[in-house]
């Protein structure tokens, strides 16, 4: 019998689920670990090699090392799912004129999901993945708050997570530097994944060319959102685009048009294929609207309460006022926020604890 019962590992092959399998382990805990495949990027028809968490090489990396330490390992095809789901959304938010978050909705719907079945399954208490944040119990409510290397802090991609999810959710690294985990690595031997490249790119677009996934994924797309106009907020044309969905609020390089002056991209507008150019100031934001909140610190905000908010992943946040409104929030940033763009998340942060977060649904001035 084991000396803390019996969790399910999420193992992608790479150092942080390696680390985090084996100290679980070496802790007292019956360790199962799981590798899923969520995509065949072959059926991408991008031209860069296959890398990262799906490809073959990662789940014999996560089989070899499973079967040194004698943990039960296994391989859960989710291809199915994470397809309809994520790709489908992630598609659709672009031609929303959107920018959309996959890692954030695969987190949520997908990859907990599919954890929290199998464990039932096999009889798992806990899962466990080598995410660097910390969870704790907090109000009889569970607290998600910022891993303790801030330069690897992934508390924004987990704002989604239910109470009922993050009850049974263990973060193994969350306490550590990434420097400690890969010292970990080399003293156990695995030197090799300690050298191994980590990749930041979306798993489904590994070359980094979100535009040419769309124009795979949607037949006759190029030619049909071809030829819409840049403008000007007060509706100057400026010249042509290649099509609104390949193209982000905030973007300056590729638009492919000289206009003098370095421009940005500020709004997109699907129903006309038209993108709103202006210069830098013009990004500026004094608050926004989040919708499809999920909660964490707190199970709702009766009034009106200061919080550090973050745009995006890499995003330092900005001090505002957050005010909820059944299931949206209206922030107010005490100073001004550049490059809000509609589909990415908002997560809100009382010091180091996720208050909760959501999908930003516009931008406002007031």
């Amino acid at each position: 019998m084991s000396k803390h019962g019996k969790i399910l590992v999420a193992m992608s092959g790479g150092i942080d689920s390696t680390v985090a399998a084996v100290m679980l382990r070496e802790e007292g805990y019956e360790v199962v670990g799981i590798t899923m495949k969520t995509w065949d990027y072959q059926n991408s028809g991008g031209s860069k090699k296959e890398t990262g968490c799906c490809s073959l090489d990662s789940i014999n990396d996560a089989r070899s090392i499973s079967v040194q330490y004698g943990i039960h390992h296994m391989i859960l095809d989710i291809r199915s799912e994470f397809g309809d789901y994520v790709i489908d959304n992630f598609v659709e938010e672009y031609l929303a004129g959107r920018t959309p978050n996959p890692c954030v909705l695969c987190n949520t719907h997908i990859k907990w999901e599919a954890l929290l079945k199998r464990a039932n399954q096999l009889d798992c208490e806990f899962i466990a993945t080598g995410h660097y944040a910390q969870i704790r119990n907090e109000n009889n409510r569970y607290v998600i708050s910022k891993g303790l290397d801030e330069h690897k802090d992934q508390s924004y991609v987990l704002w989604g997570l239910s109470q009922e999810s993050l009850a049974r959710t263990r973060f193994p690294l969350g306490g550590f530097h990434k420097a400690n985990i890969k010292q970990m690595a080399i003293d156990r031997g695995f030197t090799e994944l300690a050298k191994k490249s980590e990749s930041y790119e979306i798993c489904f677009v590994p070359d980094n060319d979100y535009r040419g996934f769309l124009k795979r994924r949607v037949d006759g797309l190029e030619e049909r959102v071809d030829g819409g106009n840049f403008v000007t907020r007060d509706g100057k044309i400026l010249g042509k685009h290649k099509g609104y969905p390949f193209y982000t609020v905030g973007q300056r390089k590729g638009l492919e048009i000289a206009l003098g002056e370095p421009m940005f991209v500020l709004e997109i507008q699907p129903e006309s294929n038209t993108v709103v150019l202006g210069r830098e100031e013009e990004l500026q934001r004094k608050g926004m609207w989040v919708r499809n909140l999920n909660m964490q610190k707190f199970e709702s905000i009766e009034k009106p309460i200061e919080a550090l908010t973050k745009v995006r992943y890499k995003d330092a946040g900005t001090f505002s006022l957050i005010e909820q409104h059944e299931n949206r929030m209206m922030v107010n940033f005490y100073s001004n926020v550049k490059g809000i763009a509609p589909g990415q998340s908002a997560v809100f942060y009382d010091g180091n604890d996720v208050i909760g977060g959501g999908w930003i649904q516009s931008s406002f001035d007031l």
